[in-house]
């Protein structure tokens, strides 16, 4: 039996082409894992022998839900943000959810709010901002009532945020390199823009003053290799450099290059350590120490958090009266507003990092 003429397949012929109930076919479209591989594939056949495709308006309206996140990022080439952003893709995927990205040309508040809007109108539950970089909880605006999580401690009060201990890596690295003996260590940082940059700078910073040691001017890049190895042939060039953090793993490897065409060797003469943990990092020449972030967990936190506030919000109902009559100055940050959920980093020493070479005494 097929579709009936005049109306398109609907789910009970999904159902009865492959001999399986409604609710076995309704499972399969929304993505969910318990159900059988063979018995996947069957449904998954009949729907394309069908031509059925999901209706998800009505499936919203049965479900409350739409099944679907919104995800806005910004400069993907970037490890953090791609990462980030896979984590998210496979924690929605397990819960039953899939992910519409959105990867904004800029990180301004216009950008950002524009894609977000966007979002908004493609029927999605909620909204997960990777990183938010240059708005701020008072210039980004969204849409009233979408439920939010955001991976930037600066929205905490405005949005559920969840993020790694960008200061406690930081202090790890410069601490390490301090530990080994070395006299203060030189920083190569992220660009101005940027807040995880600012961060890792700020703790570099307190560290070396907590530890009495003099604070070298920074060196600021931009992310990439390229920009981490033309900060490298500058440090290169002091004799009085022994000691890098680099803020990621991409601009330390820029470091390394520099330093090995400069004939400084690593660690002899100059140890240096990244930030992130990227997958090339142990097979670098020599293998890199750095601060490896949990982007599996930050993701399954975020998807968490949010689907948290969906659900939730779905199980409240909205009063569409109560709304009306609720003034701005009345109206609280949504529920978890100030949580802010911080994942722990881990330093991973490699062969990079060795105590400073011994002077020769004039």
């Amino acid at each position: 039996m097929g579709a009936v003429e005049g109306r398109g397949p609907s789910l009970a012929d999904v159902a009865e082409l492959a001999g399986v109930s409604t609710q076995t076919v309704s499972r399969v479209s929304m993505g969910l894992d318990n159900v059988r591989p063979a018995t996947r594939d069957r449904v998954l056949a009949a729907m394309a022998q069908l031509g059925y495709a999901p209706n998800t308006a009505a499936r919203a309206l049965r479900y409350g839900s739409f099944r679907t996140i919104g995800m806005i990022a910004h400069r993907l080439a970037r490890t953090g943000e791609s990462r980030t952003v896979e984590a998210v893709v496979e924690a929605a995927r397990h819960e039953g959810y899939t992910v519409t990205l959105v990867d904004v040309e800029s990180p301004s508040s216009q950008d950002m709010a524009a894609a977000a809007t966007r979002l908004s109108h493609q029927a999605i539950d909620g909204l997960v901002i990777v990183r938010a970089e240059t708005a701020t909880p008072d210039t980004l605006a969204l849409p009233p009532r979408m439920p939010v999580v955001v991976s930037d401690s600066r929205f905490v009060g405005h949005h559920p945020a969840v993020g790694a201990d960008q200061a406690d890596g930081a202090r790890q690295a410069t601490r390490h390199l301090l530990d080994l003996g070395h006299r203060t260590v030189h920083h190569v940082a992220g660009p101005a823009g940027s807040a995880p940059a600012q961060v890792r700078a700020e703790a570099w910073r307190a560290t070396l003053d907590a530890a009495g040691a003099v604070v070298p001017p920074a060196e600021v890049g931009d992310w990439t290799a390229g920009s981490g190895y033309a900060a490298g042939r500058r440090l290169a060039a002091d004799p009085e450099v022994t000691a890098v953090f680099c803020a990621n793993d991409e601009m330390a490897a820029g470091v390394l290059r520099a330093l090995h065409e400069a004939g400084r060797s690593v660690p002899g003469e100059v140890s240096v350590v990244g930030f992130d943990d990227i997958l090339l990092a142990e097979h670098l020449w020599p293998p890199l120490t750095t601060v490896a972030q949990d982007f599996d967990e930050i993701g399954r936190r975020l998807v968490a958090r949010l689907l948290r506030q969906v659900r939730d919000g779905r199980r409240t109902g909205t009063d569409e009266v109560r709304l009306a009559e609720t003034t701005a100055a009345e109206a609280e940050p949504p529920d978890g507003a100030d949580l802010h959920e911080v994942v722990p980093v881990e330093l991973r020493v490699r062969a990079s990092t060795a105590p400073p070479p011994v002077r020769s005494v004039p």
